[in-house]
């Protein structure tokens, strides 16, 4: 998705959306992943380009599709959240800050046990639901394009996402 077709997209349902604000965050997110690739072999700010069109589709507001466009710049890249803050204020800075602490913490669970703790930790902090929103388009845009990982790696994050006993195909 190209940045006018994601401004249009948002700016069709919500025809005072903040256009420059969305644009700044575009062109900040591309230069802030740079030259990093998928595993597809595309620009890594195809990701979070895509997980903002699904949130788009969706009919989300303007700040909530900025979080999508930054979503990945904390963990990704040399950004902090203070340049977040700085450059897109404190609401978006919140939820950047806010599905980066729930990426973080995903990776450290091995057993049903962490994950329900995990969940209950999520459901008390989740103050703001766009934050649970964001990872959740982050994931549906990971799962769609599990065909470009190993299939070790498609098994480790279908058992991840999924949370059950996953075989592969043979």
């Amino acid at each position: 998705m190209r940045q006018y077709e994601l401004i249009d997209s948002v700016i069709s349902y919500k025809p005072d959306a903040d256009k420059e604000l969305l644009e700044k965050a575009y062109t900040y997110g591309t230069k802030m992943h740079g030259l990093q690739l998928r595993a597809s072999g595309d620009p890594y700010f195809s990701h979070p380009v895509e997980v903002a069109g699904i949130l788009a589709e969706l009919k989300l507001d303007t700040t909530t599709v900025v979080c999508a466009l930054l979503h990945d710049t904390i963990e990704d890249t040399a950004a902090t959240i203070s340049d977040v803050e700085k450059n897109f204020g404190k609401e978006v800075a919140k939820l950047v800050d806010g599905v980066t602490k729930l990426t973080l913490l995903e990776g450290n669970l091995e057993s049903s046990k962490q994950a329900e703790n995990f969940r209950k930790m999520v459901v008390a902090m989740a103050k703001d639901l766009r934050v649970i929103i964001v990872k959740l388009g982050d994931r549906m845009h990971n799962m769609r394009t599990l065909q470009y990982v190993s299939q070790e790696r498609q098994i480790k994050k279908n058992k991840y996402y999924l949370r059950g006993p996953v075989q592969p195909s043979l």
